[in-house]
């Protein structure tokens, strides 16, 4: 059996009172596992905290997987124009516009998958309903959040190879093959 005690003292402070009260109508009525309300909302909801918490590991596993897949995407595209953004350099272009070269690509794959994956969390989010707490199925701050985050991470993963493909030299790439 189960007893609810609302108080507007702390809670733990009527622990010893509650056990008192009810030995005086029952002795026999053994009484243990006393906790507060909080206490057991946290207990009815340790498997959706730990989906939670496993959702957040394996989103930011996700996410660098797919960080270190468009790094070596853009790398070895790089690799492969090193002799183009060599005769480029030879013939004067600065490092800026090798990086804007490169980044133009990057942008344009991060578009792409910033445009599918809303439209597929949009569309997606109803089956997911009834595990979201305290957030509207379509809650656009999350959303667009969420899309700035692997939009900077995607950024940054293919800005690296366009510095080091901006820092070539081009006596090397002419060579190069």
């Amino acid at each position: 059996m189960n007893v609810y005690v609302r108080t507007t003292l702390e809670a733990e402070q009527m622990f010893s009172p509650v056990r008192r009260t009810v030995s005086g109508i029952d002795g026999t009525l053994p009484i243990y596992d006393l906790r507060t309300m909080n206490e057991q909302i946290d207990r009815s909801l340790v498997t959706e905290h730990m989906i939670a918490m496993l959702s957040a590991v394996f989103g930011m596993v996700a996410t660098l997987l797919a960080t270190v897949g468009l790094y070596g995407v853009i790398a070895y595209t790089v690799g492969r124009r090193t002799r183009e953004i060599g005769i480029r350099m030879a013939l004067g272009a600065f490092g800026k516009d090798v990086i804007w070269m490169v980044m133009r690509e990057v942008l344009i794959l991060i578009g792409a998958g910033v445009a599918i994956g809303m439209t597929a969390a949009l569309l997606l989010t109803r089956y997911i309903e009834g595990q979201l707490f305290g957030l509207t199925p379509n809650d656009p701050l999350t959303l667009v959040v969420a899309a700035a985050i692997l939009a900077a991470v995607a950024a940054l993963a293919g800005y690296i190879p366009a510095l080091r493909a901006s820092r070539v030299d081009p006596i090397r790439a002419l060579r190069y093959e």
